[in-house]
């Protein structure tokens, strides 16, 4: 064949996108396991985290399988449990709902040194981009046993520091009601007070970042409030 010819370069161009985008292809499928498995644990070390406990890409799973005693949806506006959606594993209702676009409510049931805590997910908007985290409760459903953020671009040093434990710490015994009345967590400017709920010093120099947590909190915090209330009353 003449390789001068542009009938040549055509047909060699055409096969070379063939085999890149057969490569391509074949790459996806082969790493597209692997990055689903990622994605689980990654989310098992979050849930851990706001347990309070730290676990390696190694143990995770192990860890988050022992500890977590029950997972599902509820009903927002009854607050109560959908049987039909209860399970632990990676495939189940409450793993893989998107509770950032409010296609369902999960709850995760940890047992730690005999006492219940339960694990809600939460989604918001900091200052540049997305901000997300979990909020473990004690068996009272309003005492605050630990908390885990996460963001996508919040500025390091600033908004950022919201993933940090001196941020975090801050809210471990906090209460999420009051008198009988869910008032949530209030995030505030260092150096201020509300006498009506409990609060925790925001970052500094992290104002919008701050107030997305506060937001977050009472926003996704109160999507449960029906199911909290339920499990306050049955104490």
């Amino acid at each position: 064949m003449n390789t001068e010819k542009s009938s040549y370069i055509i047909i060699y161009a055409a096969v070379m996108v063939l085999l890149v985008a057969l490569g391509l292809s074949f790459t996806h499928q082969a790493l597209s396991g692997r990055q689903k498995k990622n994605v689980e644990i990654d989310k098992m070390q979050q849930i851990l985290r706001s347990l309070n406990i730290e676990a390696s890409t190694e143990e995770a799973e192990t860890i988050f399988n022992d500890l977590i005693s029950d997972a599902y949806l509820i009903d927002r506006e009854s607050g109560s449990k959908r049987e039909s959606s209860a399970g632990t594993q990676p495939t189940d209702s409450a793993f893989i709902v998107n509770s950032a676009n409010r296609e369902g409510f999960p709850v995760y049931e940890a047992e730690i040194d005999g006492d219940t805590k339960y694990i809600l997910p939460m989604n918001g908007k900091g200052l540049w981009g997305p901000i997300w985290g979990y909020l473990a409760l004690d068996s009272d459903a309003s005492t605050i046993y630990g908390v885990d953020f996460g963001h996508d671009s919040e500025t390091p040093g600033l908004g950022a520091e919201i993933t940090h434990d001196a941020f975090k710490e801050q809210f471990a015994g906090k209460n999420l009601f009051k008198d009988d009345e869910f008032k949530s967590i209030a995030v505030v400017k260092k150096g201020k007070t509300v006498s009506d709920k409990d609060y925790v010093d925001g970052i500094s120099g992290g104002t919008i970042t701050s107030q997305g947590v506060g937001t977050m909190l009472y926003d996704n915090v109160g999507e449960y409030k029906n199911f909290l209330e339920n499990i306050r009353r049955s104490k």
